[in-house]
């Protein structure tokens, strides 16, 4: 070691814990720029790779030991950094030159000195954060990592000086995912941010509506707002609030996730009330029962992670728990969801609805007017009487990921069309037939298709037990799940013993949570 550099000499030295590190950034987006999830980046010479996240996002950092003293055993002994300051000596007067670099790899100062001297690095550096300085004489390079707030300048470890760990010479990152057409970009600095969108392949099919299973978060206008919603009441689970609708006073009842964040979209979940009941209820009942064992169908026990905002409206006043007549609950449901997107930070790819008898009414109906706002529903007992339903225009003929929990033995909303006049339709033969028609995989021209003849798997035993039918034909972005079991009108179905076992619950979780 004593032949070495007094430089090197004094690196080595250092070496036993020493780490040289870089590492790269940024977010990968569509053709509209909006974040894609599931791109492998890979940082190609090094062969290290990373997938990016639901909000587009990737990081790949590298950490090397002592071998990496072999790209530095040439580095100048007339170099040093110490509290920010780089001293240069040599003998003669030949041009040394001074870069420094922001950490996404920007120029921001350079200067050519000549023969000794120091200089301070917070030259030319106005914001704060880590920089990186390359020094040039002749055919050898040095370069150092240190971080500056304009005033102080700390190298990232306590030895004096600190390695940048250089891209390879023809380094790259290529960025690949299915469907899109491959890009490849090249590095000149290590410790960078690239961001960049890919182009659709021209050999991929071409979704004129809907979203991939697993897409990234799609943010709405409320992210980074505070709420200027004012609360008219409140349970001690959720805030009541009141809006002006179709020339209607109406009113729902608004449960935030723990630690509500509005830079992070969250799901969305509407409980629709079922008849002889109200918003209020659905978000909070003090007493259990079968209709409410817990809050919002049991899901907000079930989102252990924090990742839903909670909602259930108020039907309307007349007597019914929901309009027959005319579309005043649907203007309700779209100004209301604008509202709250308006207002709280939510994922507009993942709205869902949910809602027991008169609800899962309100539900299915609202499932045939907006597919390109609404996910995914759950329905447990539905019929598509009794409740208006969307015609012509309105009523949009495209796919939405459905399921369906229906007793065998229920009187109110049969599960099979009754034989009386005028015949009242059945859930499994009726209101399923008709999601099935719009939910087939895209044919040639783009058009989604009738896949009705497809018949669910049903339950026919005679005890306690359920039969969960997930369709094979349909498109597997809009899956479609039918549940029957040996009941009556009642959403909480179980196998054995009575409602507090109710398998229900966890499976329409396992359903939302899929997308």
């Amino acid at each position: 070691m004593k032949n070495l550099p007094l430089f090197v000499s004094a690196l080595v030295a250092t070496l036993g814990t020493t780490a040289f590190t870089y590492t790269i950034t940024g977010t990968v987006g569509n053709e509209a720029g909006n974040p894609l999830s599931g791109v492998t980046v890979t940082l190609v010479k090094e062969n290290k790779a990373t997938v990016t996240d639901v909000y587009g996002q990737y990081t790949i950092t590298e950490e090397t030991g002592p071998a990496a003293l072999r790209a530095v055993a040439s580095a100048p002994s007339f170099v040093s950094l110490n509290s920010g300051v780089l001293s240069y000596r040599q003998s003669g007067s030949a041009p040394v030159q001074v870069r420094t670099f922001d950490a996404m790899g920007n120029q921001v100062f350079s200067k050519t000195l000549y023969g000794s001297g120091d200089l301070d690095l917070r030259t030319g550096i106005r914001a704060k954060g880590n920089y990186f300085a390359k020094v040039t004489m002749g055919s050898v390079r040095q370069d150092f990592r240190f971080f500056a707030d304009g005033k102080t300048v700390r190298q990232h470890s306590s030895e004096s000086v600190v390695l940048m760990k250089s891209a390879q010479v023809g380094e790259t990152l290529r960025f690949e995912a299915e469907g899109y057409k491959t890009r490849v970009v090249p590095l000149g600095t290590l410790d960078t941010m690239v961001n960049l969108n890919l182009e659709r392949a021209s050999n991929a099919q071409t979704r004129t509506f809907g979203y991939a299973m697993g897409n990234a978060p799609t943010p709405s206008r409320g992210c980074g707002r505070t709420s200027a919603l004012t609360e008219a009441g409140s349970n001690p689970n959720a805030k009541k609030y009141t809006m002006r609708s179709a020339d209607l006073n109406r009113a729902f009842w608004l449960t935030l996730p723990q630690n509500y964040n509005n830079n992070k979209p969250y799901k969305i979940l509407f409980a629709m009330h079922c008849m002889g009941s109200n918003g209020e209820e659905f978000s909070y009942f003090p007493s259990p029962n079968q209709d409410h064992p817990s809050p919002y169908y049991g899901q907000q026990d079930l989102d252990t992670e924090n990742n839903y905002i909670f909602v259930s409206p108020e039907g309307d006043t007349d007597g019914m728990p929901w309009r027959m007549n005319d579309d005043k609950d649907h203007v309700f449901f779209s100004e209301m969801l604008t509202l709250l997107e308006d207002n709280y930070c939510i994922d507009t790819s993942r709205v869902f609805v949910t809602g027991f008898s008169f609800g899962s009414m309100v539900t299915n109906s609202l499932a045939w007017e907006f597919q390109e706002r609404i996910r995914a529903v759950a329905v447990y007992a539905v019929a598509a009487f009794n409740i208006y339903l969307p015609t012509g225009e309105n009523k949009k003929n495209l796919p939405i990921a459905w399921m369906d929990v229906h007793g065998k033995n229920d009187d109110r909303c049969p599960y099979r069309t009754t034989n009386e006049y005028p015949p009242r339709p059945g859930a499994i033969d009726s209101a399923l037939v008709e999601i099935l028609r719009h939910n087939g995989p895209v044919d040639a021209n783009g058009n989604f298709t009738d896949v009705s003849n497809e018949k669910p798997e049903e339950y026919n035993g005679w005890g306690g037990g359920h039969v969960c039918y997930d369709f094979k034909t349909v498109d597997p972005r809009f899956p479609v799940k039918f549940c029957s079991w040996n009941g009556g009108h009642q959403w909480t179905a179980y196998d054995n013993g009575d409602w507090q076992n109710s398998w229900v619950p966890q499976m329409v979780h396992e359903f939302f949570e899929q997308f």
